[in-house]
């Protein structure tokens, strides 16, 4: 299980409950409010950038991703795309080549992170080295660079630390008004309904976060694509996402992909349920090839 979490998604989640439980057992009258935001803050944005800190390292051991060392007796497939992601880093300028990795799997995927542009990680899925032609590959690396070269992670961890805060300071507000209005007492008359009714607001405000980060992360994709496309061809790019179109076709017989680190990938499954479609990380791969379609128009 631990596995699963310990990815950024994760690690983000555990600290947030975390901080969660620990500061819905804090009676804290209604005018520190003000430092109570402080602590919020504080709270929000270190489980934020602890979960991207240890984002690399942590996507290494989950997803036991084998490093590529230049100079090493690496295999032929293992150099090229080491090479490849080499080149591409170069043209996009970035200050300093990721690592690179590759990770074993039948899933058609790849995917970035790290804390910074100097200091990240690309790893693509034996499958999709598998199933792709070198030009498409070379497109997906080229995606997952530009979300290196966009800054796609930090931002990410930035907006989620303003929604981790408001989560946490407006469910407190709202369990002590609850409580205030039913004992007219906010100073501990009702200490375990306001540890429900806190808990209750946050998962529920929680869910509105996901909506605002499933809109942020759907731009970037947009984004990364365009990013690709300029580095690689955009021909190659849309090559690419017709061929992960046709792999994760719902007749297909893919591996359940992981979920804890699906919004770091170039592709991830788009439900047709409203609350799906808001919250989801990735636009529908038709929308992105139709995208990619109008820029050479």
């Amino acid at each position: 299980m631990f596995r699963r979490i310990a990815y950024f998604i994760g690690l983000n989640l555990i600290l947030l409950l975390s901080f969660n439980i620990i500061i819905s057992l804090l009676p804290v009258p209604p005018g520190y409010y003000g430092t109570l935001l402080i602590f919020y803050s504080l709270a929000g944005f270190g489980g934020a950038f602890i979960s991207l800190l240890f984002s690399k390292k942590m996507a290494v051991w989950g997803m036991k991703v084998k490093l590529i060392k230049p100079g090493e007796s690496n295999t032929q497939t293992e150099e090229w795309v080491l090479k490849t992601v080499h080149d591409i880093s170069r043209m996009a300028n970035l200050p300093k080549v990721p690592d690179v990795g590759i990770y074993q799997g039948r899933e058609v995927n790849a995917f970035a992170t790290g804390p910074s542009k100097s200091n990240s990680l690309v790893a693509v899925s034996q499958g999709l080295l598998d199933s792709m032609t070198k030009d498409e590959a070379e497109a997906v690396l080229a995606h997952e660079v530009s979300h290196i070269k966009n800054g796609d992670m930090v931002t990410m961890v930035l907006l989620q630390g303003v929604i981790n805060t408001l989560v946490m300071f407006v469910a407190r507000i709202l369990a002590d008004l609850v409580i205030s209005a039913l004992t007219k007492d906010n100073k501990g008359g009702g200490f375990f309904m306001r540890f429900m009714l806190y808990q209750a607001f946050a998962v529920a405000l929680g869910v509105l976060g996901m909506v605002v980060t499933g809109a942020f992360s759907r731009k970037r994709e947009y984004r990364a694509d365009h990013g690709a496309a300029r580095l690689v061809g955009n021909e190659k790019m849309i090559n690419a996402l017709q061929k992960l179109q046709r792999v994760y076709d719902p007749e297909s017989k893919i591996p359940k992909q992981e979920e804890s680190i699906a919004a770091l990938k170039i592709s991830g499954r788009f439900k047709k349920s409203t609350l799906a479609q808001l919250i989801s990380t990735h636009p529908p791969l038709e929308d992105r090839i139709t995208a990619l379609k109008s820029r050479s128009l």
